[in-house]
């Protein structure tokens, strides 16, 4: 069978999107997500984003990352989904239900809120997830956070002279961490502005990760380094995060439509 798909990306990360709300899909498998996620003999992309029905919401939106695993967040694919949906949206995810309301070239998404327990991360064991008693080379003491997924959060003189590529696979793969980590290298430049790198768990070193965003910015606010309301800039552009009131954090940022195909599904079953 032949099956379509639209390329789209937030601040360069990037995803196939899958329609399955009218006509259902085959299952997916995470060597399925891996074939079509390769860049060199796929349609590549960092990570599969599967849309359904939903008996809870308006849609559910499934993400699957480029090593095949599945997990419950994406904000940067949260965005494109509302860009695509259309119209302000309840989205299904398997981290909890989210709000999005498109605008030109982008959207803005209420994100929920954050979830600051070792358990809620999840870690191997109790901790103060303000300031954990780790460290790996330069990168000590990392906020621990859940936005729907799992971060890390360190804070550093220069985010950008870390060797995140050497040290993201080792700090993901932690013990102390049973379900993989996010791993976010930051640097506070005022009270309303980040620097930030991402190691995005089964994905690699992305250009831009709207949870990333999300759970770095709570962090430094949790800190007391920044305001209420932050710019995050990523290699891949910017994101306003605020954490309201309410506890809920909203991300407003761009999303992109690249182009549409179609694709032989047994060619990469």
């Amino acid at each position: 069978m032949r099956a379509s798909f639209t390329k789209m990306h937030g601040l360069g990360n990037d995803f196939v999107v899958l329609d399955a709300r009218e006509a259902a899909l085959p299952a997916i498998t995470p060597a399925f997500a891996r074939a079509v996620a390769d860049r060199h003999t796929g349609i590549g992309c960092d990570q599969l984003i599967l849309l359904e029905r939903s008996a809870t919401a308006d849609l559910r939106m499934r993400i699957y990352n480029a090593d095949g695993s599945e997990v419950g967040a994406c904000g940067n694919a949260s965005r494109a989904v509302a860009l695509l949906h259309g119209s302000p949206a309840v989205i299904e995810t398997a981290g909890g239900l989210i709000e999005v309301c498109p605008s030109e070239g982008g959207a803005a998404v209420d994100m929920g809120e954050p979830r600051f327990g070792w358990d809620d991360v999840p870690l191997a064991y109790p901790m103060d997830t303000m300031a954990l008693p780790v460290g790996w080379d330069e990168l000590e003491r990392p906020v621990a956070v859940n936005v729907g997924n799992p971060h890390a959060v360190f804070f550093v003189r220069d985010a950008d002279k870390v060797e995140l590529d050497v040290l993201g696979p080792v700090i993901e793969r932690d013990a102390l961490f049973p379900e993989r980590i996010n791993v976010n290298v930051a640097t506070v430049d005022s009270r309303s502005e980040i620097r930030l790198h991402v190691w995005e768990r089964g994905a690699g070193l992305t250009r831009a990760c709207g949870t990333g965003a999300c759970a770095t910015a709570v962090a430094a606010m949790r800190r007391g380094l920044v305001d209420r309301t932050v710019t995050v800039h990523l290699p891949g552009g910017s994101l306003q995060i605020d954490w309201g009131e309410d506890n809920h954090i909203t991300m407003t940022g761009p999303a992109t439509e690249s182009f549409r195909g179609s694709f032989d599904w047994g060619a990469f079953a």
